[in-house]
């Protein structure tokens, strides 16, 4: 781990409630990935489904994310309250993992995975802006990181939950559904119980309304380079669908399928952390800089692969980008937001991106329909090649920007 000492010193800066909220996440993602690891290949296999209507499936229900997250932010902002709204989002996920084991038809689980990311969108904004509420500034990045390596721990729990399960029940999708849906019940009443607001929130003041132009136009200029900057690497970061599809097309067999979302996410997991701690003692871009240039790498190893372990390589580097990436993204997000504004400008933020991942979806599953799965991953890593000269733009720009809190 990047900077040992220096990372216990964050752990020891992190609220409880950082913590909890922590777990919240990593409860709901073992949920959810429980279901979302076998999703597309029973679509696929079991429902029909075309390539194409599974990036339009994904798409749709990470866009329907997004989309709420920017009323949610602002609705936190205006009522100076965050945890009410993140308790109705994630109840809402919990009440859908239901759905998806009597789903008999694609039409439901559209249905189901549209309300399902609904909830997502509710609790999104006002979550990370919670964070940073409760967070002082030079533990910011470890304490979005932590969050971000929890959440991961469910996400590499979920699918080798449902591995155990597919071997124990002989594939029975159904099953494995129904037993996703108590972790998410957990994940409310962890929620409920030890996540605390303060009560005097740190928001300087009570805006309006705050998606009125007048609110917007504070949200500054470098803010919103940060918001195109990751919309264009966005271009890149399709479905994670697409790395399950690529590697049961290269002779993985179906119960083993969840081992993609496994070996991703644990990469994530142990990365995401000491990274965002790390991004609080150097410059934050030299981080992304180098995350950019790890996910052009795997989308190149992906595209040219021709075994199952050239394809769990690429799948490998793909988690380690992700904990260079996403973290840090929130956090300059965090860094160049009004106070009083936090929750509008982190749900613009995921409102814009997640407009711009349905279309990368859209994008993926259109190329991967026309010439195949190596064209897919080209394209990706080229959108990530403009993103990354973007992102040096940004940083030539605004050089203090990315400075840590410690060496400012």
């Amino acid at each position: 781990m990047p900077g040992g000492e220096t990372s216990r010193t964050r752990l020891k800066d992190i609220s409880r409630s950082v913590w909890a909220l922590g777990f919240v996440s990593m409860l709901m993602d073992i949920s959810s990935e429980m279901i979302h690891a076998l999703l597309p290949v029973y679509l696929v296999t079991v429902l029909g489904a075309s390539m194409a209507m599974v990036g339009l499936i994904e798409g749709l229900a990470e866009a329907t994310a997004s989309i709420v997250k920017v009323f949610s932010g602002a609705i936190s902002d205006w009522l100076g309250r965050r945890k009410v709204l993140a308790v109705i989002g994630y109840g809402i996920a919990a009440l859908t993992k239901p759905i998806f084991p009597v789903a008999g038809s694609v039409d439901t689980i559209i249905a189901a995975r549209f309300v399902d990311r609904l909830g997502k969108g509710i609790r999104g904004a006002p979550r990370d802006a919670l964070i940073a509420d409760i967070t002082p500034q030079h533990a910011r990045g470890a304490s979005f990181g932590l969050r971000q390596s929890l959440d991961t721990i469910g996400a590499f729990a979920g699918p080798m939950l449902a591995i155990g399960l597919m071997a124990l029940t002989a594939n029975h999708f159904q099953t494995v559904f129904w037993l996703a849906a108590i972790p998410g019940f957990l994940s409310v009443t962890v929620l409920l119980i030890f996540v605390k607001e303060p009560r005097s929130p740190r928001v300087i003041r009570r805006v309006t309304f705050p998606l009125r132009l007048s609110q917007l136009r504070k949200l500054s200029g470098m803010y919103w380079l940060v918001v195109l900057v990751a919309s264009v690497f966005t271009l890149a970061r399709f479905s994670e669908a697409f790395l399950i599809l690529k590697a049961e097309s290269s002779g993985l067999p179906i119960l083993w399928v969840p081992l993609v979302l496994v070996v991703m996410n644990i990469v994530y997991a142990l990365s995401a952390f000491p990274v965002g701690a790390w991004s609080d003692r150097i410059n934050r871009f030299t981080l992304l800089s180098l995350g950019f240039a790890l996910v052009i790498i795997a989308d190149l190893i992906l595209a040219l692969a021709q075994s199952l372990l050239g394809v769990f390589v690429g799948i490998a580097l793909w988690g380690l980008h992700l904990g260079f990436t996403q973290g840090l993204l929130i956090t300059l997000v965090s860094d160049t937001a009004p106070e009083d504004l936090r929750g509008t400008a982190f749900g613009m933020f995921h409102l814009i991106t997640g407009i711009v991942l349905f279309a990368a979806s859209l994008i993926a599953g259109g190329i991967w329909g026309l010439y195949g799965s190596s064209a897919t991953f080209l394209a990706a890593a080229a959108f990530t090649g403009m993103a990354l000269l973007g992102l040096w733009l940004l940083h030539k720009k605004a050089p203090a920007l990315g400075q840590s809190h410690l060496s400012a």
